[in-house]
């Protein structure tokens, strides 16, 4: 076919052009312009086309022949681009623009976004690397969407198939998935990636609580009565005594070479620990980034940057030390040395700092030690702290301080209950007022004149 350069381009011209390429370009017949050009790859549709914005001819490659781009589309994209042309337009500007909005859109895909300016901002954050994770696996279906396309109804259905699951996660799970989320759009919306954050406002349906549930938030968030307090107490004893049992036996049998344990105050890091949190209702996150440095003995205080809040408040906070937990961080101090600088309570094996659920396993050991419930959570420590604090007539701004929330409604929202106040007087005193009461001079009066008496 060499030297035709004419032919209406049908998919059965184009398969027979397949087979004996032509040396060059072969016009259809039909439509101005419309082209092939043979090559190394095949055979590529091309439109030549003089643009009206800048008079020059230009070249518009249209797709390559074959599986990509049958016949029929790339006629249509001939057409499509011809009509661009008369209407004084440019069809390769028009292209152009349109893969540098879906670049952009790419761009602003979760994905795009997660593993680029989100990955760096979070890796400066303490716990950033696993909201990274939470994001990427708990929205591995959202990952290729534009941010700013997400709706509620996308988060109802997300919930709804979550919650659906054969084993279903607690909803505080999901909450804490779902806020990573949203800390990633509002940080694009924030940086003008994305025009507004499109699940502003949209809350997770938190699912309505079962007897059982609330038996258990119950018994997470109380303080300790004052025979758990003891037996404790008696736990932390029972450790260290069974800890020095196990190392005299490990000594006797061929293990002599292990620190004798019966001449040292704490046998480990564990009764100290659990100790601090008791008397300071420390976060055990400010536990175990504790540094001596943060640590005046002589002046009873420990100053910190509180880990929770430091995103929000970076200054640290200074938080005053009761007779006992100096008595014990000083003993603490004295057995490791009298150190000036690093953790108060590092790692066994390696120094560094321990993980987040490196007191599991000792708290779960005390407490059946101790007898006490299974389901008295290491937390229920600081609860303890707050609330003896509050029934013991403390200032709920001054609780709220130096249980460093960063909102007293918080602290008012979970202790304010606690304070003392007369109202069971006033109930004790309208019971003694039922008829047939048999009241006598042992019987609390009301007072003349009192709001009592004026409304019975």
């Amino acid at each position: 076919m060499a030297g035709e350069n004419k032919l209406k381009l049908t998919t059965k011209a184009l398969e027979h052009l397949s087979k004996q390429p032509p040396v060059d370009n072969v016009f259809d017949t039909e439509l101005p312009g419309f082209h092939i050009r043979p090559g190394k790859r095949g055979l590529t549709f091309r439109l030549f086309y003089r643009s009206k914005v800048s008079g020059k001819q230009r070249i518009l490659t249209l797709g390559r022949y074959g599986a990509p781009t049958t016949a029929a589309e790339a006629r249509k994209r001939a057409t499509d681009a011809l009509a661009i042309v008369s209407q004084g337009g440019d069809p390769r500007e028009v292209l152009e623009q349109a893969k540098a909005e879906e670049q952009r859109q790419q761009q602003q895909t979760l994905r795009a976004y997660l593993a680029g300016p989100y990955a760096a901002y979070q890796r400066r954050m303490k716990d950033g690397e696993a909201n990274l994770r939470r994001i990427e696996k708990d929205f591995a279906d959202w990952l290729d969407q534009p941010m700013g396309s997400l709706k509620h109804a996308d988060v109802e259905r997300w919930q709804a198939a979550e919650e659906a699951k054969a084993k279903p996660r607690a909803y505080g799970t999901l909450k804490r998935s779902y806020d990573a989320l949203c800390g990633l759009l509002s940080h694009a919306a924030e940086r003008k990636v994305i025009p507004a954050h499109p699940l502003k406002g949209i809350k997770l349906q938190k699912p309505a609580m079962t007897e059982d549930d609330m038996a258990e938030q119950a018994a997470q968030r109380r303080y300790l009565e004052q025979e758990e307090v003891e037996a404790l107490f008696a736990g932390l004893d029972a450790y260290q005594q069974k800890k020095r049992e196990e190392r005299r036996r490990s000594r006797a049998h061929g293990k002599a070479y292990l620190p004798d344990l019966d001449g040292v105050a704490y046998v480990d890091h564990v009764m100290p620990w659990i100790l601090t949190m008791y008397y300071t209702g420390f976060r055990p996150g400010d536990l175990f980034g504790l540094r001596w440095d943060h640590v005046n003995l002589t002046f009873a205080t420990i100053r910190k940057v509180v880990e929770k809040t430091a995103h929000k408040r970076p200054e640290p906070m200074t938080f005053p030390l009761s007779s006992k937990a100096v008595e014990v961080l000083a003993t603490w101090h004295r057995q490791q040395g009298e150190p000036k600088t690093g953790l108060v309570f590092p790692s066994s094996r390696n120094g560094k700092r321990m993980s987040a659920t490196a007191m599991q396993k000792p708290w779960a050991a005390v407490r059946q030690l101790a007898g006490l419930p299974d389901d008295l959570l290491l937390y229920s420590l600081r609860h303890n702290f707050a609330s003896q604090l509050v029934m013991a007539g403390a200032d709920l701004l001054a609780v709220s301080k130096l249980m460093a929330h960063a909102d007293i409604q918080t602290t008012i929202a979970h202790y304010a209950h606690l304070r003392p106040d007369h109202t069971r007087d006033m109930v004790e005193a309208f019971a003694h007022q039922a008829p047939g009461h048999n009241t006598d001079k042992s019987d609390t009066p009301v007072k003349e004149g009192s709001s009592l008496a004026r409304i019975l």
